[in-house]
């Protein structure tokens, strides 16, 4: 048994260890996470297993009664029915055009439920929220980076698609040789740019909520040996709870936001300008 509770950052920040909520507050259950094929598990490795475990959980039954064609009984059906045809109509469709972007649909299902899922583990005392540590968010940023070249280059080959980021200029002839190479390296740097900003928002998000959260159960224990623990215990807990159906709004629109610049910049690179 352990505790850690003194330091707010420590529920945010990743470690070799779970914690689980124990009777004898403010002290938690630590348990030690083992090496699986030389390679040490954290507990935000645990989280995102958890969470693609629960993606195939929803996906699969739904895709399968979908395909089947039967009508949707039941909240479960309902409500994950109603969120993939809500990503289908009014985010790839949208965004990226027509029934063409059906062929995008399967990716921008699993990085929607994926990071969702995530967020919401964050909420679950013991687990912890992966999509607030910046190597996760940057790596589900390169997933969508690569779907963005490789959708480019296969809608329109791949000399014009890296062409057509300089967009066309109505200059004298004898300009473009200095002009071209310098407006390319700008736009491919806008292509980076705007993929590493994809990843920072989402983990900036998640971990300024998650921060708040840790720094106002911190406010408990540090007055637990004060005579004003009650009122700010009860005013901590109120906060608390306020916050976290705030985080819990805030899951469910960062999931969407992150699915929804993920299809404009696949729109944008199936449709150059």
């Amino acid at each position: 048994m352990a505790g850690h509770g003194d330091s707010p950052l420590h529920h945010v920040v990743d470690s070799h260890s779970l914690e689980l909520p124990h009777w004898q507050f403010p002290y938690n259950l630590e348990i030690e996470l083992p090496h699986v094929l030389g390679l040490h598990l954290t507990k935000f490795m645990v989280t995102e297993i958890v969470a693609s475990v629960l993606v195939l959980a929803v996906m699969i039954p739904v895709a399968r009664h979908m395909a089947r064609g039967h009508v949707s009984r039941g909240w479960f059906m309902n409500l994950f029915e109603t969120l993939l045809l809500f990503i289908r109509d009014q985010v790839a469709r949208p965004a990226i055009g027509g029934h063409g972007a059906d062929h995008f649909l399967p990716y921008l299902w699993t990085v929607f439920f994926f990071v969702l899922f995530n967020n919401l583990l964050g909420l679950i005392p013991g687990m912890a929220s992966a999509t607030g540590n910046i190597n996760v968010t940057g790596v589900l940023a390169m997933f969508t980076l690569a779907t963005v070249i490789l959708a480019g280059m296969r809608e329109v080959g791949p000399g014009k698609f890296w062409l057509s980021l300089v967009p066309h200029m109505d200059v004298p002839k004898w300009i473009l040789p200095f002009l071209w190479p310098l407006l390319f390296v700008i736009e491919l740097a806008g292509l980076l740019i705007k993929h590493i900003v994809l990843a920072v928002r989402l983990f900036a998000n998640m971990f300024a909520g998650h921060i708040v959260l840790a720094v106002i159960l911190g406010f408990i224990l540090m007055a637990r040996h004060s005579v004003a623990f009650y009122p700010i215990a009860g005013a901590s807990v109120l906060g608390l709870i306020a916050l976290s159906l705030l985080e819990l709004f805030v899951a469910f629109l960062q999931a969407y936001i992150f699915t929804f610049l993920s299809a404009l910049f696949i729109g944008a690179s199936v449709h150059p300008h």
